[in-house]
């Protein structure tokens, strides 16, 4: 039986409604519409204040027509309609051009919704065009009704240029006036329990509220919703992968012969965490396990000697880097860490969309008839010409930069399910690890090798410290150490700067004077340092996504040779990248980075026993979130303390991103920064619910709502295909 909320909406609305609402908004069936919530709500009698409006931006508000003047236009012919409106205290100035009739119903008393994007002129805020919705007076039925009709609450929608909120707030009244009775996912004993409402009632509650308490009640019975089917849908995908065979991996000879020409020892946590991968190997189950740690805390050896494992079996084992950078450093480290004869025996393989023609043909050669153990490649290893004789394991590197969709699509590569391994160096908290990777076991690496020794980082913010800064690096350099310069962009004109903040690949926006600042980019900084007296006669290169594979792997093998003293680059060098001798980061306009993403480029150096420092430069002015954000990284070196900072500074779009999370982003009221205790328990209740009855045959409308959520992922990672 169809669900009524998987009915299309030009059924209810008729095709141009439902058109706009598709365009603009992605709404295309009545459950689309019903989850479109509003932002806030306001009151018929409640003036929006217009002083704190911001610039270029639409926005919907109430306001009181105060002044209407027309006036001739001088160098055309015309009129310009001029509507003063306020909230009491600002004026904002709506103009119309040869619109005249608009005088007849904008009277000054008027009230009503003005929506459009504000703009300003001659130093006055106004609206050119804007689209409005008076309302009607109802005020003649005497005091009392008048009253009620003034603090009548008014949805707020979440909006378009082509579709206003009031338009959106027409089109639910039609659907919720013609709904039939709604099936509800959360169970009655549940929602009991929680003492929340009906799914039905929360509903109409939230978009036509009587009163706040109303729309608060909702807000909570949807929220859980929210949080008990994403938990109910991560336990069955859990459930699912768990229920299919896989190949037993048990480590031998390779292991033991590795861990014994290691020249130093493993720490407990690198242990502790292995042995976890190897029970997860030992068992005829796929190994579906996400390793975070902090920078520098040796995941990538935890997933060598699981690779060992696999070997012994002869079965492969593919490592996904980001990118080409990565991908050619963990190639060398990894055959360089094995030693000639055991790199010799596994012949660690190298595939990316660089390679020369002869070079990927011998490459996928290696792969598909298995003489390659480990293979080692970017998102080339996706393509359908990659194939493998045995692939035992899947490692995805830095997963924060792969979808759920790619992990995906390299894991069918196996003729069995392979184990699967996914590292971070981006500790992640406690409730996005529930909501993003409920589906994985996680370990944790939090203990760092001995030697090494702890970062300084000082932000800087005005010209002294910023020229004390190339001192600094000149003093570094003379002791015989290594720089690397990071910018946002490679050049002024570069309409993409190579930022990626937190998860979701969006750039964090400058604040105050910052965002008037040209960005700073690769080229421009090169050409400074190298007229810059104090590193006079070092050698100053650059790295960045633009230059060939061969340009980047040759300057990368420089830098890490120590021909190169100050590396100019973007966020290239952002992950893995591994110079020991490097000994200070410099990070220009640092408030364009996120938190998550200057704690990685700070990874760059202390990794070679030697002091090292991190600079921090920013034009961001002190208050800002912005500069919130680089101090927050400056104050510590806890990689799990700054994740959680993170999540606090974020917008919530960014916690839970769909390069991420693959789908799983579609959050609608549910906050993981804050209501971390209610998806815990709503995972516990999901979990005694899937326990007693995993096939889901006493609670028909959860199965519907999964395979409802199911369909929409399917749906959306074809239309990514």
């Amino acid at each position: 039986m169809t669900s009524p909320l998987d009915a299309p909406l030009k059924n209810a609305l008729g095709p141009r409604t439902s058109a706009a609402l598709a365009k603009g908004l992605g709404l295309k069936t009545v459950g689309d519409l019903l989850s479109h919530y509003p932002r806030r709500y306001i009151r018929r009698g409640e003036l929006t204040e217009l002083s704190h409006l911001p610039l270029d931006e639409n926005v919907t508000i109430v306001a009181e027509v105060l002044e209407v003047r027309q006036r001739s236009m001088q160098a055309r012919k015309g009129s310009i309609l001029e509507v003063k409106i306020s909230d009491g205290k600002g004026i904002l100035t709506l103009t119309f051009f040869n619109q005249a009739f608009r005088k007849e119903e904008l009277v000054p008393g008027a009230r009503g919704i003005f929506a459009g994007k504000i703009g300003e002129y001659r130093g006055a805020l106004q609206l050119t065009h804007p689209d409005y919705e008076l309302f009607a007076d109802q005020t003649a039925g005497g005091d009392e009704e008048a009253r009620r009709f003034l603090e009548t609450l008014v949805p707020i929608y979440p909006a378009t240029a082509s579709m206003t909120s009031w338009q959106i707030q027409k089109a639910m009244a039609v659907v919720l006036d013609t709904l039939p009775p709604l099936p509800d996912p959360v169970p009655a004993a549940i929602r009991t329990r929680r003492k929340i409402t009906s799914y039905e009632r929360a509903v109409q509650s939230i978009h036509r509220p009587a009163t706040d308490a109303e729309w608060g009640a909702a807000r909570k019975a949807l929220r859980f919703q929210e949080a008990f089917v994403l938990q109910a849908a991560l336990l069955q995908q859990r459930a699912k992968l768990r229920s299919v065979k896989s190949t037993s991996r048990l480590p031998g000879a390779l292991l033991a012969g590795f861990d014994a020409a290691l020249p130093f020892t493993l720490t407990n946590d690198q242990k502790l965490v292995g042995d976890e991968i190897f029970m997860d190997l030992a068992g005829g189950t796929p190994m579906n396990r996400l390793v975070q740690g902090e920078v520098g805390s040796g995941k990538t050896l935890v997933a060598l000697r699981a690779m060992l494992a696999v070997a012994e079996s002869g079965g492969q084992s593919a490592l996904l880097a980001p990118t080409e950078v990565l991908a050619q450093q963990h190639l060398r480290s990894i055959v360089k860490t094995l030693g000639p004869d055991l790199a010799a025996k596994l012949r660690p393989t190298l595939i990316t969309g660089q390679l020369s023609v002869p070079e990927k043909r011998k490459a996928l050669l290696a792969a598909v008839s298995g003489s390659a153990r480990i293979v080692v490649g970017t998102h080339a290893l996706l393509s359908d010409n990659v194939g493998f004789y045995d692939l035992g394991l899947v490692v995805v590197d830095e997963q924060h930069r792969f979808g759920v969709d790619q992990r995906e699509a390299l894991r069918l590569k196996g003729a069995t399910p392979p184990h699967v391994v996914v590292l971070t160096a981006t500790p992640i908290p406690r409730t996005v690890a529930m909501t993003v990777f409920g589906d994985l076991d996680i370990s944790t690496i939090a203990e760092l090798p001995g030697g090494r020794v702890p970062i300084k980082s000082f932000v800087v913010w005005n010209k002294p410290l910023y020229d004390r800064v190339w001192l600094r690096a000149a003093e570094e350099i003379a002791q015989g150490r290594q720089v690397f310069v990071v910018c946002p962009a490679i050049d002024a004109a570069d309409p993409h700067p190579e930022l990626v903040e937190g998860d979701d690949g969006s750039v964090p926006e400058p604040d105050g004077a910052a965002a008037k600042r040209p960005i700073a980019n690769v080229t421009d900084a090169t050409a400074e340092l190298r007229a810059n007296p104090a590193l006079a006669g070092r050698r100053i290169e650059t790295l960045h996504g633009r230059m060939s594979s061969d340009e980047k792997d040759s300057i990368m093998q420089a830098f890490a040779a120590g021909r190169i003293d100050v590396l100019v680059a973007t966020t290239v060098i952002e992950v893995g990248v591994d110079v020991p001798n490097a000994s200070t980061m410099v990070i220009l306009d640092a408030d364009r980075f996120g938190v998550s993403q200057l704690h990685q480029l700070r990874g760059r150096v202390g990794r070679g026993g030697v002091p090292s420092v991190c600079l921090f430069v920013t034009h961001a002015e002190d208050g800002t979130l912005a500069r919130e954000r680089v101090e927050a990284v400056a104050s510590t070196l806890d990689g799990f303390e700054l994740a959680q900072k993170d999540l606090e500074l974020r917008r919530e779009g960014d916690v839970l991103g769909n390069t991420q999370s693959g789908g799983r982003s579609s959050l609608r009221l549910l906050r993981v920064a804050k209501d971390g205790e209610l998806i815990a328990d709503a995972r516990d209740l999901a979990s005694a619910v899937l326990e007693v009855d995993p096939t889901l045959d006493d609670y028909p409308d959860l199965r519907d709502a999964l395979a409802r959520r199911l369909d929409a992922e399917a749906e959306a990672f074809l239309s990514k295909s």
